[in-house]
């Protein structure tokens, strides 16, 4: 008799003793997509600006998707090298396959301070405070001009290096004698209504604290423009808390932020930075670190506040007839701007207004990158690499900084001596 008349069974065949794989030993599934698609071409190392000038400093490739290969298949710890990653995350934009080395960089660097380092040891303290630098400054500017005195004293300075390893280098930043959010609230809040052109100014701790006229100058620049901005409440934005590992401290301050935020959004309202770092974190990092209800949609509403006017106002033509006194300008642009593709932007905005100078001081970085440069141990490192951006400013006609970044401003100022500026005093100046 053949098979045809007797065919073989199609029911699949039931195996009782099946065990399936366990492919995450610990049960807890990696989700970091793309950490398999480096192929090792290095462009990474050759952006980034610690590894140019530290020859110990092993790059963002070993950093990120080298360590991440180690980890998976031995129990290894986070090299402490991770340490000194300054989050600048040029690494992210040079890559061409698209890996998340910055996401890399942060989770292993929380990793690391969660699980290596002493939290009594100088380093855990010190960088918890630069961390936390909004909770340090909501404090010292309720007696602004005591606490000037008292950061500005050489004693000081030395005290806090020797005690916790910040350098004695740097000039700590002054309070202003009156908050950003202080003067809005005398100010009444918002002066235009609108139901159709809404923002929702995210202002970080810089602005509020230190260099209020930044604030005042966007507001006045968008109410210009009609539109209705609003200032919520808020906490910092994050970025020195994934630069120093401290994601904990991150998460809380971006549960606040998210939720605050998320509310505007459903009135209508987008949300615009005037640092390009806060952008940066509000756009990128908190999808990319945290799962928070809202943090989507914030993400894709956020946007830098130049930006946002070139997307939806005729800037250049409202800049045509506008004049200023002569003035030149050594322009640097933040890491966090070219991440975003608003490196060129300030530039080409104001290189044809009548009076302006503009001249862009190339691409190095400015070696701060937020806390670096404030530890003792890599102020050093963090002027090495500012070294062409300080020769460029001098070699520029102008004798007046400008950038978007509140640290990279401190570092223009230390290398140089020069005044520094923010684009949006610029525009302000343009245009009220």
């Amino acid at each position: 008799m053949s098979d045809a008349e007797f065919p073989q069974s199609t029911e699949p065949t039931v195996q009782d003793d099946f065990e399936p794989v366990s492919v995450f030993e610990d049960g807890e599934m990696d989700l970091r997509p793309g950490a398999d698609n480096c192929y090792k071409c290095s462009v990474c190392d050759t952006t980034c600006p610690v590894a140019e000038v530290d020859d110990d400093f092993p790059g963002p490739k070993f950093q990120g998707p080298e360590q991440w290969r180690l980890k998976r298949k031995d129990d290894v710890e986070v090299d402490d090298s991770i340490m000194s990653c300054s989050n600048c995350m040029r690494c992210d934009d040079a890559c061409p396959s698209g890996v998340p080395l910055s996401q890399m960089h942060n989770t292993a660097r929380g990793e690391y301070v969660d699980e290596q380092m002493s939290k009594l040891s100088r380093e855990y303290v010190r960088n918890r405070i630069l961390a936390n630098y909004g909770t340090l400054a909501r404090l010292g500017s309720k007696v602004p001009r005591l606490t000037n005195l008292v950061m500005g004293n050489s004693l000081v300075q030395r005290l806090n290096e020797k005690l916790l390893g910040i350098t004695a280098e740097r000039d700590f930043p002054a309070f202003a004698t009156r908050t950003f959010r202080e003067w809005w609230r005398e100010r009444g809040g918002p002066q235009v209504q609108s139901e159709d052109k809404r923002v929702a100014y995210f202002h970080g701790c810089y602005s509020n604290y230190n260099t209020p006229e930044v604030g005042k100058a966007m507001v006045r620049v968008f109410e210009e423009f009609g539109y209705e901005v609003v200032v919520p409440r808020q906490r910092c934005s994050g970025t020195p808390m994934f630069a120093n590992g401290m994601l904990d401290d991150a998460e809380r301050a971006a549960s606040v932020n998210v939720s605050e935020l998320s509310d505007l959004l459903e009135e209508g309202y987008d949300v615009i930075a005037s640092c390009t770092s806060c952008s940066m974190s509000l756009r990128q990092e908190y999808p990319e670190l945290f799962q928070l209800s809202g943090i989507e949609e914030v993400a894709a509403n956020t946007y830098e506040s130049l930006e946002y006017l070139r997307i939806h106002e005729d800037l250049d033509g409202a800049l045509a007839d506008a004049a200023v006194d002569e003035q030149a300008f050594a322009y640097h642009a933040p890491c966090h701007a070219r991440n975003q593709g608003l490196d060129r932007q300030a530039v080409e905005l104001f290189r044809e207004v009548d009076g302006v100078e503009m001249e862009d001081v190339g691409d190095s970085c400015s070696g701060i990158s937020g806390t670096y440069g404030w530890k003792e141990e890599k102020y050093e490192t963090s002027m090495k690499i500012g070294e062409d951006m300080f020769e460029h400013m001098h070699d520029a006609a102008g004798e007046v900084g400008m950038t978007e970044c509140p640290t990279c401003s401190m570092q223009m100022e230390h290398g140089t001596g020069y005044e520094i500026k923010h684009p949006l005093q610029l525009l302000e100046e343009a245009l009220c």
